[in-house]
C-alpha cells in the first residue's frame, strides 16, 4: 500500500482538525456542540484536580465558547453520554455503549479474587441499589475495620461500589460537587441502546476508528493505550487488515521516524484560523507526550506528579496554542474566593509572537478567567517581560 507523505505543517493541521482547534467552536456553541465534540472525540477525560476549572470542563470550554458546566450533567441526564473507561476515565456517547462491555468484562475477569465478606458486601449493596435506588458512599456507615493508611486506603463500602461499577453492575453520575451517584444501568442506558457484547473484531475496529478519529493520524502504540485495559485485543492485526483493504492509510511524516496511519478519505489540505487556546494538560491533544514533540517540537510534560524540587514551569501548566505551534505555557491558579486567576508563572516557548496573537492570547484568557469564576488575573513571574507588558497593558 503506497503510503501518503505529508510535511509536518500538513500533519498538525490535520491533527488540529482532528482534535476540534482548526478554528474557534469548531463544532459550533449551545449544548448540542458539546455534544458533538464528545461524539467526534470519541470520549472527554476527566480528571478531579481543581486547581483551575476540572479538566473535563475545560477542554469542552476550549472547543465550545459559550459552555456551561452544568451541560454535561444534562447530557448524562438525557442519556445522550455515560461516564466510564476507555485510555481513562471519561464521557463516551452513549451509542458506544456496547464498546465498554469488554472493558468491564477485563476488570471482572482480572480484578483480584474477592473474599466471602466483599462478595457478600457487593451483594448486599445491589440488592441495595435494585430496591431502594441510587446511592452515594456516603449512605453506608463507615465500615472500616482497621484504621486508614492515606487517602488512597478506601473503605469496603467505596471499594465495593467502585468494583460494582468498573464490573458494570452500577453506572455513575455526578452531584453539583462532583460526588459519584450509583445507579443501576438500566437507569441510565435508554432502551434503544445496543447492550450486545462485541466480537474481538469488531472492539479492535472501534478502537482504530475512534483513535484515528481524535488523533487525525496515529501510531499503533496510541491505538493500543486506548485498547490496553482489554488484554489480548485484537488491534494490531484488524489494522492489518483495515491497511490492506484500503480503510486505514499509511503516513509517512517529514522528520517522523514512527509508524503512522490515517483513515482513508481523511482531508489532508487542512487551513487553520489561527486562533489562540488555553488547554488542559488532559486534553486529547496532549495526552501523549511523544506526540507533541515528534509533530510540535513541544516537550511537554505535567508537572502535578513531579517533586516540586524539580518542576521547571510549575505545579499546573497549561499549554497556549495558537495557530500550529504553541507559544506558552501558563501555571496557573483560580483563587474563587478572591476570585483573582493567578498565574505562577507565564513561559513564553522560544517562537515568534506577533502583537496580534498577543491580543487574541488576552482575550482568550478574558474568557478563561470568566470560565473559572474570577474576575481578575494576577501574574507573578515570566520568562518575557515584553510580552507580558503587551499582556498586562490590555488588562489595564
Amino acid at each position: 500500500m503506497e503510503p501518503i507523505v505529508l510535511d509536518r505543517s500538513q500533519a498538525r493541521k490535520i491533527i488540529l482538525q482532528a482534535a476540534g482547534l482548526s478554528k474557534k467552536a469548531q463544532f459550533g456553541i449551545g449544548i448540542d456542540a458539546v455534544y458533538k465534540v464528545i461524539d467526534h472525540l470519541g470520549y472527554v477525560q476527566l480528571d478531579t484536580n481543581y486547581v483551575v476549572e476540572r479538566a473535563h470542563h475545560h477542554a469542552l470550554f476550549s472547543r465550545v465558547p459559550d459552555y456551561q458546566t452544568e451541560w454535561l450533567a444534562q447530557l448524562g441526564e438525557q442519556g445522550d453520554i455515560f461516564e466510564y473507561f476507555t485510555a481513562d476515565a471519561g464521557f463516551i456517547p452513549m451509542h458506544d455503549f456496547r464498546f465498554s462491555l469488554p472493558v468491564k468484562k477485563a476488570f471482572e475477569t482480572r480484578s483480584a479474587s474477592l473474599t466471602r465478606r466483599e462478595s457478600e458486601l457487593m451483594e448486599q449493596i445491589l440488592d441495595h441499589v435494585e430496591r431502594d435506588g441510587a446511592v452515594r458512599v456516603g449512605d453506608f456507615e463507615n465500615d472500616r475495620v482497621e484504621a486508614s493508611s492515606g487517602w488512597w486506603d478506601w473503605r469496603p463500602a467505596k471499594v465495593a461500589l467502585e468494583r460494582l461499577y468498573l464490573e458494570g453492575k452500577l453506572m455513575i453520575s455526578r452531584t453539583s460537587a462532583f460526588q459519584k451517584v450509583y445507579h443501576l444501568p438500566l437507569d441510565r442506558v435508554p432502551p434503544d441502546i445496543d447492550q450486545t457484547m462485541p466480537t474481538g473484531e469488531a472492539y479492535a475496529r472501534y478502537v482504530i476508528n475512534r483513535t484515528l478519529g481524535a488523533l487525525g493520524i496515529s501510531s499503533i502504540k496510541e491505538m493500543a493505550w486506548r485498547s490496553r485495559r482489554v488484554k489480548g485485543n485484537l488491534v494490531k492485526t484488524e489494522l492489518e487488515k483495515m491497511v490492506s483493504t484500503g480503510l486505514v492509510k499509511p503516513v509517512i511524516v517529514e522528520g517522523v521516524k514512527t509508524k503512522l496511519y490515517m483513515r482513508a478519505g481523511t482531508e489532508t489540505h487542512v487551513s487553520l484560523e489561527d486562533e489562540v487556546f488555553i488547554l488542559s494538560p488532559f486534553d486529547t491533544l496532549n495526552v501523549f507526550r511523544s506526540r507533541l514533540k515528534d509533530f510540535f517540537d513541544f516537550d511537554y510534560q505535567i508537572e502535578c506528579f513531579v517533586p516540586a524540587p524539580k518542576r521547571k514551569f510549575g505545579y499546573f501548566s497549561l499549554p497556549i496554542l495558537a495557530g500550529e505551534k504553541f507559544i506558552a505555557r501558563m501555571d496557573a491558579k483560580a483563587d474563587r474566593k478572591q476570585k483573582i486567576l493567578i498565574v505562577h508563572n507565564l513561559h513564553f516557548e522560544p517562537v515568534e509572537i506577533g502583537k496580534e496573537t498577543i491580543h487574541k492570547l488576552v482575550c482568550h484568557l478574558k474568557e478563561f478567567i470568566l470560565f473559572n469564576k474570577c474576575r481578575d488575573v494576577q501574574f507573578k513571574k515570566t520568562n518575557n517581560n515584553n510580552l507580558l507588558a503587551l499582556i498586562s497593558k490590555e488588562f489595564k
